[in-house]
């Protein structure tokens, strides 16, 4: 006799038919297209790996910090193992990213000339050596946070819960690998940081020790900004650009010093704006959500207040 059943047993699913085989070959054939247009016939390009570079971040920040960041557990005695092990494998890793994207850059230029095994040996080398100059400015901004926000308990708090220290982390990093000549896995550190911590720092800024930012979500700063020591930025603060020159084809001038220049000891409070090639001077202060595009002399104290009276001064704006 067969048991009774409820009327809340679930029914099968009946799925749609998606026509699989056709959006595969539309697909397929969007994909030849575009890359034909870039003259690649049916060659997908090799890019460096945003997964792999999440990998060797991760093993880089251990070896960086390997009592706070590294494995747990760790002795006094395994320490060094533990950081020479970690770096061999994320460098030899990060070695290969490199390869792949001059490899890319070789070919997309069709160069053949360029010795991009070498190059990336090169790359790789000349970066591990910088690795102990990256600590030691880690070191100043860790401690700037540290000092500089009330709420901050402890060294180590700081370190491993502060989103603005994870993304000077990266950028740190990612700086010396767009110097050294690989820009693009820079950009995709860079997108990595922005993806964990709201903060988006293009890896061509220059940015000196002992760098606070505060909160940091929404935070924008651009290629050519320029920031000295011991500056503190709150959150939804943009160092962006004022305006984009275009060529006699009407395309956009790569790489010209379009963001600002922040000189040291500046304090900029949250949802301030700056645009363009101007300077602020060292010690100023810029208030809470001020439009600035013009440069200040150093020591100025800029509010939005301020900012409103110099728009409409004579009348102007009415």
């Amino acid at each position: 006799m067969n048991a009774p059943t409820s009327g809340t047993e679930a029914k099968p699913v009946a799925y749609p038919h998606w026509e699989i085989d056709s959006i595969v070959a539309d697909l397929r054939s969007l994909r030849v297209k575009s890359l034909e247009n870039r003259n690649r016939g049916d060659r997908p390009p090799k890019l460096p790996s945003r997964k792999a570079l999440i990998g060797i971040l991760d093993g880089l920040s251990a070896a960086l910090f390997p009592n706070r960041l590294g494995a747990p557990g760790l002795t006094e005695e395994g320490v060094d193992y533990f950081v020479g092990h970690t770096l061999f494998a994320s460098l030899r890793s990060l070695h290969d990213q490199v390869l792949l994207e001059l490899r890319f850059a070789a070919e997309a230029a069709g160069t053949n000339g360029n010795d991009p095994d070498r190059e990336a040996a090169e790359i790789s080398r000349h970066f591990a050596a910088r690795l102990p100059q990256v600590r030691a400015l880690l070191e100043t901004d860790i401690a700037a946070a540290y000092q500089g926000d009330p709420a901050a308990r402890t060294i180590d708090e700081v370190l491993v819960c502060y989103p603005g220290i994870t993304a000077i982390t990266y950028h740190r990093l990612a700086h010396a690998l767009h110097r050294l000549g690989a820009p693009l896995v820079a950009r995709i550190i860079s997108d990595i940081s922005h993806s964990a911590t709201g903060i988006d720092i293009h890896p061509g800024a220059e940015i000196g020790d002992s760098f606070f930012i505060d909160h940091g979500t929404g935070v924008v700063i651009g290629e050519t900004s320029i920031i000295g020591r011991r500056v503190r930025l709150y959150q939804a603060v943009t160092l962006g650009a004022k305006r984009f020159p275009a060529d006699e084809n009407g395309v956009l001038i790569k790489g010209n010093a379009r963001h600002p220049i922040v000189e040291d000891d500046v304090v900029i409070y949250a949802g301030a704006t700056i645009l363009g090639r101007v300077t602020i001077g060292c010690g100023s202060t810029i208030g809470g959500n001020v439009w600035l595009t013009r440069s200040v002399p150093p020591g100025s104290n800029v509010t939005q207040a301020q900012t409103r009276s110099e728009v409409f001064d004579a009348g102007a704006g009415i």
